[in-house]
């Protein structure tokens, strides 16, 4: 310090461990003016000038832009409305990153071409709106033209993918995942096939919507007792599994509506035959796509909805256990 109580720059650099090259260019912008100099012309630096010199590096530090805090320094903005908007701008930058996250982690985990990764990158940039029309698409393909409108299908519509602001990267690797799903042309074709045949049922005269409650109630029990068996170590061909067969099996034989299961699919007559069998196996199998169960598995894991168990390997043994029966 100086006689008359100021810092020449080297001192200035040294309480603030600042190189003197930076403190003379915060100098030159006016940040860090000199309050006097020296006869020789030197620069001399006040205790205000060492203040708004530990201020400036602080917020420096915080990646706070020159131009932002010159304004607080000339009493234009506040330190809060600047910290406020530094930290909107920070969010948006993080939301941009985790989304590079999630379609670089995507793309080390598939080993995707370069088409593939121009996709993941534009379906992990969609805003909301563009998710959910993206979703409508999906339904309005494949229910277009058919009778479905029952409640089931406006459920199905209304469940939309609602990632929240700041996204797991779980949620973001489900979301592109579950985007092209629905994207997925083979995948459309098997849901719009699923519609046509509820359509198909429906022309023929039948309540659907009570047989499809019906079926789901039964499912629930068939299903947790299959996984049961499956855990227990039982095979299809067991005597556990022909009597879920033959319980299954006379229940869609018994159904007040039976007629409803053989509403087209080139279906056999509805009596307890062999060929029947073979053919109920072929209908439980191809409702029990593993991708129409993963479609929800997706959308639980985006909106942060209780997990959805995992029915596949069940399905699969009933199917076995069915054909076994045949």
């Amino acid at each position: 310090m100086t006689p008359s109580g100021t810092f020449t720059i080297g001192e200035l650099a040294r309480r603030t461990a600042l190189p003197v090259k930076t403190i003379r260019f915060y100098s030159d912008q006016g940040l860090v003016p000199p309050a006097d100099r020296t006869a020789a012309g030197y620069r001399l630096y006040d205790a205000t000038a060492l203040a708004r010199l530990e201020l400036v590096r602080t917020l420096r530090e915080l990646g706070l832009a020159l131009a932002d805090i010159e304004r607080v320094l000339a009493g234009a903005s506040t330190v809060a409305e600047l910290a406020s908007a530094h930290v909107a701008a920070l969010d948006d930058r993080l939301r941009v990153l985790r989304h590079r996250r999630a379609v670089l982690r995507a793309v080390a985990n598939r080993e995707s071409e370069l088409e593939e990764v121009e996709l993941m990158n534009k379906l992990a940039s969609m805003s909301d709106e563009e998710r959910n029309r993206l979703v409508d698409e999906f339904w309005d393909e494949v229910s277009k033209g058919l009778d479905v409108d029952s409640e089931f299908y406006a459920w199905m519509r209304s469940a939309k993918p609602e990632l929240p602001d700041e996204p797991t990267p779980e949620q973001l690797d489900a979301w592109i995942e579950f985007a092209e799903l629905v994207s997925d042309a083979e995948f459309r074709a098997l849901i719009r096939g699923m519609s046509e045949q509820q359509a198909q049922r429906r022309e023929a005269g039948h309540d659907i919507d009570a047989f499809s409650r019906a079926q789901r109630e039964r499912w629930e029990d068939w299903h947790a007792r299959a996984q049961g068996l499956l855990d227990s170590g039982l095979s299809p061909e067991s005597a556990e599994g022909r009597a879920l067969a033959d319980e299954i099996v006379r229940a869609s034989l018994g159904e007040a509506d039976t007629s409803a299961w053989f509403a087209g699919d080139g279906a056999p007559e509805p009596a307890d035959s062999p060929e029947y069998r073979r053919w109920l196996a072929g209908q439980i199998d191809a409702g029990g796509d593993a991708r129409a169960e993963r479609y929800w598995q997706l959308l639980a894991i985006i909106n942060g909805w209780p997990p959805v168990p995992t029915r596949v390997a069940a399905t699969k043994w009933v199917v076995s256990a069915v054909r076994a029966s045949a």
